[in-house]
């Protein structure tokens, strides 16, 4: 269960805006997280700079541009984006790579710290010693990597790099999240022999992050290989003057979904026609749900009914979206249930706990069961939401007060982990 909250400080709420109207809007969102933090880290691999066009400005991107700088690499601000620098790996001494509570700062930069010289000192929220890493840990020792934990398989941990990593061959336990597997791939072609990852227990969630790894790995140079459940990444040197991020799909789930419940047309600016994120799921959820969607060079337009079907939804490839779609569900017309996001429970909080705390307080009957939830539609009321310290809960929060009035989102702030402008840019796309 999420861990018991106290009561909301009133100075730090936001009260999500009730839809009076039919919502009609043009937006759009940040760049993806996912993909922003996998080519700063790649830049910092590479042999020459690497401008990142587009990227997403938020706490995670911040924390992974401080970590590589801290490993030795250099970043500037140019128009439209950020200048990154290869990471110098021949220094020495001691430095701290703080990860707040990015999932991708704690296990993509690890590797890193090996490549280099200097020993480095891991720690950040207290949420992030609370999320899998495990298995991560365990296969960068087995690769070389000289790695000390404490025995605890979790943060603060430290690494003393011993200029370079020899790689080779391990098996890893990838079920926990899919962010295991790519943190090894993204550094292998800075391994001396490369690396072959043979993966082992449960298939990692949300295959679409893979396949996004891959994709990058390519464009900057690499040449990974897939077989099955083995993944082989050659040495390699790592190249790629520009990269343009794409804007963030899962960041705008609540806005493409908003049509379905107030009716009328938002149109999402950018949104590319092909694409490895896990969030380009939203369109033919939508059209399961009733909605009315089509892409074009303009970017994705969802006309809404204002009237949601239930569903029954395996959600294994695109976990981050639950939250928002919980809350969208909670106003179908007859039951729902999502499945496949056992793995929920060791993001930025259990998430599936969370949900069914949240919105059951709220009137709702939502249960967690062993991998989702079960929501059967009941009459909502306001009240306060609480978030623990989750962006996604944010926007499944404000997804609820577009129908329920008084919807109190507690620290919204937190949503500044991938969309520091999100309660502004919801306000505006609700104005007649």
């Amino acid at each position: 269960m999420p861990e018991p909250v106290a009561a909301p400080n009133t100075e730090n709420t936001w009260t999500a805006p009730l839809s009076v109207h039919r919502v009609d809007a043009v937006v759009r969102v940040p760049g993806s997280k996912s993909i922003t933090n996998r080519a700063y880290l790649l830049a910092g691999l590479s042999a020459g700079p690497t401008d990142v066009l587009a990227p997403l400005d938020s706490r995670d991107a911040r924390l992974m541009l401080s970590a590589l700088d801290a490993l030795g690499g250099a970043h500037e601000s140019i128009v439209d984006g950020v200048r990154i620098s290869p990471i110098v790996t021949d220094s020495d001494g001691e430095v701290a790579v703080a990860l707040g509570n990015a999932g991708t700062v704690a296990r993509f930069t690890p590797a890193l710290a090996g490549l280099g010289s200097r020993t480095v000192h891991f720690d950040g929220d207290e949420a992030i010693r609370r999320r899998p890493i495990a298995p991560l840990l365990r296969a960068l020792a087995d690769l070389g990597v000289d790695l000390d934990d404490g025995g605890r398989g979790a943060p603060p941990f430290t690494v003393r790099g011993h200029g370079g990593i020899p790689g080779g061959t391990v098996e890893l336990d990838s079920s926990a999240s899919s962010q295991f597997l790519s943190a090894l791939l993204l550094a292998g072609p800075s391994f001396a022999d490369g690396v072959t990852v043979r993966l082992v227990g449960g298939t990692p969630p949300s295959e679409p992050h893979i396949a996004m790894t891959l994709d990058l790995l390519r464009r900057f140079g690499a040449a990974p290989e897939r077989d099955g459940t083995e993944f082989h990444v050659p040495p390699a040197r790592l190249s790629l003057a520009g990269y343009t991020v794409e804007p963030d799909l899962s960041t705008a789930a609540p806005f493409v979904l908003a049509p379905a419940l107030t009716g009328g047309t938002v149109r999402l600016e950018g949104w590319p026609a092909e694409t490895t994120q896990p969030g380009d799921w939203l369109r033919s959820l939508l059209v399961e749900l009733g909605q009315e969607v089509s892409l074009d060079e303009h970017g994705l337009t969802v006309t809404g009914t204002g009237h949601v079907r239930g569903a029954e939804l395996d959600l294994h490839e695109v976990g981050e979206l639950t939250p928002v779609v919980a809350a969208l569900l909670c106003f179908a017309d007859g039951p729902s249930t999502i499945t496949g996001v056992a793995h929920l429970r060791g993001h930025e909080t259990d998430r599936l706990a969370a949900l069914a705390t949240e919105l059951s307080a709220l009137g709702g009957e939502v249960t967690d069961t062993e991998d989702g939830l079960r929501i059967t539609p009941a009459p909502l009321h306001g009240g306060v939401f609480h978030t623990y310290d989750d962006h996604r809960l944010v926007m499944a929060g404000a997804v609820l007060g577009l129908r329920v009035d008084g919807i109190v989102v507690e620290n919204p702030a937190t949503v500044g982990k991938t969309f520091p402008g999100f309660t502004s840019a919801w306000e505006t796309m609700l104005r007649p």
